[in-house]
């Protein structure tokens, strides 16, 4: 109890502060662009004084949208585009006409960032394909031609399917890869064209021939800042001063600041702080923050990992012994929890999203549903493997039931309960790092910083200390073991 106490106290009550007074959660998307703008609106708000929450790598467009929507973010970087044909799903282009068909979500976009970040395809300078192909319609005389196109690019309504139909041509040889891995398999040669955002850092790096959308099919796709009016009602002061950014970043600056961290591997932050330096025109060097904040990571990924466990064990250990005393139920109650295994993490967390928002919430009750088979099962396989003998004995000597089950058939089957509870902690480690794609933090933070860059040292912030974290837990648990089992009962 004391344990669960401190845990709740430690973890728990920070959280329940959330939203105070001057206080902003700022959301991005996972690609660079994104986290770049995010980090300076958050830096333009932090100069008035605000407590910003960043809450980056959001996913897609619709767990960003969402997220907004349902008031667990205050504002994100967005395209109008994107809202356009994406959320809204409407031939819009406008600002006002955006803002108008926002309304019934309460939700608001800015004046253009004074950049238009549209779709584009193109391929290697170096390739077969330079001097014959420059404009979309000249695809179709080239049928065996192989594309990579990001996941949400091929599935959204100004998607893959719309461009076929609008250029009357089928793209037959398609593969669905990460923005970040396209560039990788078509310098290996592995696709001969690719998707990518006009402003992308390594269209000049790698030299990338861009081909032209003569049939003008990509709508504007003019960065904005997408916030919530009831956050602006609040802080009206601040929402001024983060909208005279308003038309600063031209195509040009955005370019170079893509450029800062996937080139130079500066930091979000650095690359922001250096372009609104520029911006303020300030001469003085603000203090330099740390990439990642590895305590807080920690605190956040234990708080996912151990009050999940702990939920686990309250309802999965009576469930193992009800499950014990009824051979059908018992069968039963196993194959929920095997089904609740089978269901992919992703999958899980954005199946929670429409019920509890983004963050902590979702998360943990998806590691809560993980983390019950291996206890449940332990516990089943324990009670019933206990030799009828030992059974009968206990009833010979009087004990009723409860008895029975709390001073002899528990005590037998402790080390394969330990053994289950061991199994489910471990494996919440490593399925935590997933909840930051929803915004619930933890090691899974600069995983996901780091996939969005293609950098493996980023990753490996976040992949090496879960590793240790499991370890440690994998020892802690050895030690329960000789402390708690008597000699005898130890596996």
């Amino acid at each position: 109890m004391k344990f669960i106490l401190f845990f709740s106290i430690f973890y728990i009550a920070p959280h329940l502060f959330a939203g105070l007074s001057g206080h902003v959660r700022v959301g991005s998307k996972v690609f660079t662009e994104s986290y770049v703008l995010a980090e300076i609106i958050s830096q333009v708000l932090e100069r008035q004084g605000l407590t910003v929450e960043r809450r980056f790598g959001l996913g897609a467009t619709g767990i960003a949208f969402e997220s907004l929507k349902n008031n667990e973010i205050d504002i994100l970087p967005e395209y109008t585009g994107t809202i356009a044909q994406a959320i809204l799903k409407k031939e819009i282009s406008t600002v006002s006409e955006i803002n108008k068909e926002l309304a019934p979500y309460d939700l608001t976009i800015s004046k253009s960032l004074g950049f238009n970040n549209t779709y584009v395809f193109g391929f290697l300078k170096k390739s077969k394909l330079y001097g014959k192909i420059t404009k979309m319609t000249e695809l179709k005389n080239y049928p065996d031609l192989k594309y990579s196109v990001d996941h949400e690019f091929s599935r959204r309504k100004d998607g893959l399917k719309a461009l076929e139909r609008h250029y009357n041509y089928e793209f037959k040889h398609v593969s669905e890869l990460d923005h970040n891995l396209a560039y990788q398999v078509l310098e290996e040669g592995q696709v001969d064209i690719i998707n990518l955002y006009s402003t992308d850092a390594k269209i000049k790096k790698i030299g990338i021939e861009l081909i032209e959308d003569d049939l003008s099919f990509f709508p504007n796709y003019d960065a904005v800042a997408f916030a919530s009016k009831k956050w602006i009602k609040k802080n009206q002061l601040a929402w001024q001063k983060l909208i005279e950014i308003q038309g600063a970043i031209d195509e040009k600056a955005m370019v170079e600041l893509n450029a800062m961290v996937e080139l130079d591997k500066l930091s979000f932050a650095q690359a922001a702080r250096r372009f609104l330096n520029s911006y303020y025109k300030e001469n003085r060097m603000l203090k330099k923050k740390k990439k990642f904040d590895l305590i807080k990571l920690t605190q956040e990924h234990l708080f996912l990992v151990f009050i999940s466990l702990i939920a686990s064990i309250c309802v999965a250990l009576p469930l193992g012994i009800l499950g014990s005393l009824h051979s059908v139920l018992g069968q039963g109650i196993l194959t929920i929890s095997g089904l609740l295994q089978t269901i992919p993490s992703l999958a899980l967390l954005c199946f929670l999203i429409p019920f509890f928002g983004i963050g902590t919430p979702p998360a943990l009750i998806a590691l809560f549903l993980y983390g019950l088979l291996p206890i449940v099962r332990n516990t089943y396989v324990g009670l019933t493997q206990i030799e009828s003998g030992l059974k009968e004995s206990a009833r010979s000597l009087g004990l009723s039931r409860w008895q029975q089950l709390r001073f002899v058939e528990l005590p037998l089957a402790m080390p394969s309960i330990l053994a289950g509870i061991k199994t489910s902690a471990i494996i919440n480690v490593g399925t935590a790092t997933l909840a930051s794609f929803i915004g619930a933090g933890g090691y899974g933070t600069p995983i996901v910083t780091g996939l969005a860059l293609n950098e493996t040292s980023i990753m490996l912030y976040g992949a090496l200390p879960a590793a240790g974290l499991a370890v440690i837990l994998h020892c802690l648990f050895e030690f329960i073991d000789r402390w708690v089992l008597p000699k005898g009962l130890r596996i």
